[in-house]
């Protein structure tokens, strides 16, 4: 939006007229719907302007003032010097009171002004309303906002449009990392409610930018995949976020969207967005959100309070306040308070570190650790670090490598609490010694063999079941404390301890005052003077009993699994005598009139994989020939003993003279009334020898092969869902015509599944096998199994048919 002088004069969109018809999607003008979308276009223009003329007599009313103080003169003098001053520049009053305000004031909006305004007569661009207007009017219009969200419009319509951006977020920080739209300009309702609150730790633009100092500048969006409000609407366009703060205090983020890809900005662009974000800051400074508490900071308003809150730690503290150089940015910060508790970790006395600056106290603090860039941030964003085992040398480099310190660091008002917690790693080592022993359940001792004196830590003393006050038991009384049955092992661990002066161990069964018997190891080494004569001894003592008590379980378990693996092996064991009862590996051609029929079955090589395949070829009073073969889903004798139901009842279910399709669907009925939820897949087919014609059907089995001279095709396939999926089902049936010398092939999936290669592949092998074997039937079947590449150890059936 153009700020516009006020002159009296209509608006120069008001002085061009109308079409006659300027309605909305071409509604008439003369039309009521047109006429109100007139006068609402008119009043919208009527108010950009009011607003436009109201920011200006602002700005034109705050270079009378300046002119008042420097001139002395009063304010109709004031006003028409500034008139007569605008005519000998030869300008409108409007910029010549901007130009005046700036020269005045010589502050950061005045600097962005002028770098912004050398650019862009540089590069020749057109100039509509100069920058200095915008960014005045722009700074203006904040400063009389009522609300972000006011801010936000503002700096929209006044200073980034004219820099081609089309929407604007202002978030407020969290002191926990969160983020909090304060206002937005650009952006629907429904997308800004959305994205009102963001939790700490979520990785948005906004928050990215916070992290940067120089703050984030993307060229698109959807090339770095952040999220954040407004993403679905310009994908592909560029943004930046920048921190905005002042004073070293950083109060929260400046976002701006623009439709397109954003290229690399010049420095003066850069400037003037970094000034917006710092007016922003002053905005932010005072925001709560809307029915919410108010910002944690002001909860101790001085540092006075906060050194009284330091002196009741228990812990180290130091209490420090920003140190400011004139323009109003951060240096250091100066340690104002230092507690009771606190020891410099140089060996400095408290009133040497207290008042000086902390650079000076503690220079480290800026070398690798970035101890000092995190207090800055601290400062900056109120979010409080954290940091477990910091070396000490990260702050002073006289101390030992040893020496390691907890740090805590946050803000509270205009302060910053700094503690940390030195720790002594030897007294860490030694706590976390006795913590392994307690939870080791180990107690410790030392016999000195010259004077009788034994030392035993509290952890053995408990092992024992005696009271730290009693008198310890030395080594030669240890049978009086085990179990009779031990007394063996522990004289051979004594006499190698204490004769031949060597370590040793033993594992007996210690026998407490109080009647509980714990399971102990004993473990020991002798010390030696340099003459090798026996002055020490000193060992630890374990309880093991848990491990014992574990074994004597896992003992039991074993028992247990060999019980139940002999209970499965007699089921498959009967399960495989089942199936070879049935169907033997290997049977003879059968004879049949002008048909040469030969079976095969190959058990599973493991035997606990005892499966449901089966096959039959039988003629039936019919003088036709059934021919099939299955497969029930299923391992073991649940699904030897379907199998046996299911080619059983095929048979007689066959004498029906029904066709394969009915044979399959009763056969269907029967699978799905077996109980376990039994399935299974087959191929049915009846042979004429008469006409040599074949109908088959099948119910999601792979269909037959038929072998032709030197091809092999399968069988065209028919529709046929597998065996007991629902109650009933129909199964298509498809007529094939043999001729003389035609090998027709049925077989399982045991004869071609592999777990590396599709079915569509292993069925290609099969035919390229089929087609190319010569000799007679049993010939063939026999070569395919043996060059079968199936690699699931299942059962393998196969129907080979010869015309005669």
């Amino acid at each position: 939006m153009s700020v516009q002088e006020h002159t009296g004069d209509p608006a120069p969109e008001e002085t061009q007229p109308r079409p006659a018809a300027a309605g909305p999607a071409g509604v008439a003008a003369d039309s009521p719907v047109g006429r109100l979308a007139a006068t609402v276009d008119r009043l919208s223009r009527e108010v950009r302007a009011a607003q436009a003329e109201a920011e200006g007599r602002a700005l034109i009313e705050l270079a009378k003032g300046i002119l008042v103080e420097r001139l002395g003169c009063g304010p109709a003098q004031a006003a028409r010097q500034l008139a007569e001053l605008t005519e000998q520049a030869g300008t409108t009053q409007l910029e010549f009171a901007v130009e005046v305000i700036n020269q005045a004031a010589r502050d950061r909006m005045s600097e962005v002004t002028h770098a912004f305004l050398a650019a862009t007569r540089a590069a020749g661009e057109a100039e509509g309303d100069p920058a200095a207007v915008r960014l005045r009017a722009a700074e203006s219009g904040a400063l009389a906002a009522d609300d972000t969200q006011a801010v936000a419009g503002s700096l929209l319509e006044q200073a980034l449009r004219p820099l081609g951006a089309v929407a604007v977020a202002i978030w407020a920080a969290g002191a926990d990392g969160s983020l909090t739209l304060a206002g937005s300009a650009g952006f629907s309702p429904a997308e800004a409610a959305r994205w009102y609150y963001v939790p700490p730790d979520v990785a948005t633009v906004a928050r990215c930018g916070l992290a940067e100092r120089e703050g984030l500048w993307i060229g698109s969006l959807s090339e770095r995949g952040l999220p954040s409000v407004g993403r679905h609407h310009h994908p592909d366009g560029g943004r930046a976020a920048v921190p905005a703060g002042t004073g070293g205090r950083v109060y929260g983020v400046l976002e701006i969207v623009w439709p397109a890809p954003l290229p690399p900005q010049p420095p003066q662009i850069v400037r003037q967005v970094e000034a917006l974000a710092e007016l922003c800051a002053h905005t932010l400074e005072t925001y709560e959100a809307p029915d919410g508490p108010a910002r944690p900071e002001r909860a101790l308003p001085d540092a006075a309070e906060l050194m009284d809150l330091a002196d009741g730690l228990y812990d180290p503290a130091l209490v420090l306040v920003p140190h400011l150089d004139a323009s109003g940015n951060l240096l250091d910060f100066r340690i104002q308070h230092v507690n009771s508790r606190f020891l410099d970790p140089a060996g400095r006395p408290r009133g040497m570190v207290s008042g000086a600056l902390l650079l000076e106290a503690y220079p480290m603090a800026a070398g690798q650790s970035e101890l000092f860039q995190r207090i800055e941030r601290v400062h900056a964003t109120g979010e409080p670090f954290r940091a477990r085992r910091m070396h000490l040398t990260a702050l002073v480099d006289q101390v030992p490598l040893s020496a390691v310190a907890d740090i805590s660091v946050s803000r509270h008002g205009a302060g910053i609490l700094f503690i940390w917690r030195i720790e002594d790693e030897t007294a860490r080592l030694a706590s976390l010694l006795q913590h392994a022993q307690r939870l080791g359940r180990i107690g410790g001792f030392e016999e000195n063999l010259l004077t009788g004196e034994i030392t035993w830590n509290g952890q053995l003393f408990d092992l024992y079941g005696r009271a730290e006050t009693s008198t310890p038991v030395p080594l030669e009384e240890l049978p009086a404390h085990a179990h009779p049955d031990d007394a063996v092992a522990i004289g051979r661990f004594l006499r190698t301890l204490l004769h031949h002066r060597r370590p040793a161990s033993a594992a007996f069964r210690l026998q407490r005052p109080d009647g509980v018997t714990r399971h102990i190891r004993v473990v020991a080494e002798p010390v030696l003077d340099t003459d090798g004569r026996l002055l020490t001894v000193r060992g630890a003592y374990q309880d093991v009993s848990a491990q014992h008590w574990t074994e004597v379980a896992l003992a039991a378990t074993r028992d247990q699994l060999a019980h139940t693996e002999q209970h499965a092996s007699e089921r498959d064991r009967l399960a495989l005598q089942l199936q070879r009862a049935i169907m033997p590996p290997t049977q003879g051609p059968l004879q049949m009139p002008g048909l040469d029929v030969a079976v095969r079955y190959r058990p599973a090589e493991a035997e606990q994989l005892v499966g449901g395949d089966w096959y039959d070829a039988v003629v039936l009073p019919s003088r036709l020939v059934l021919l099939c073969v299955g497969d029930v889903a299923g391992h073991g004798i649940e699904a030897a003993t379907s199998m046996v139901v299911l080619r059983n009842a095929l048979r007689g279910l066959a004498v029906t003279g029904a066709g394969p399709g009915q044979l399959l669907s009763w056969l269907n009925m029967v699978v799905h009334h077996l109980t376990g939820g039994v399935t299974a897949t087959a191929v049915c087919a009846l042979y004429d020898p008469d006409t040599r014609t074949l109908r088959w059907a099948r119910a999601g089995h792979l269909p037959p092969v038929l072998v032709r001279g030197s091809e092999a095709a399968p069988l065209p396939p028919v529709r046929g869902l597998l065996l007991g999926a629902v109650p009933e089902a129909r199964y298509e049936e498809g007529e094939v015509q043999l001729a003389a010398e035609d090998n027709l092939l049925m077989y399982t999936d045991g004869l071609i599944e592999r777990r590396d290669r599709s079915v569509e592949e292993s069925l290609a092998h099969l035919l390229t096998t089929a087609a190319t074997v010569p000799g007679t039937l049993d010939q063939r079947l026999d070569r395919l199994l043996t060059y079968s590449r199936s690699d699931t150890d299942d059962d393998t059936c196969i129907v080979g048919v010869r015309v005669g």
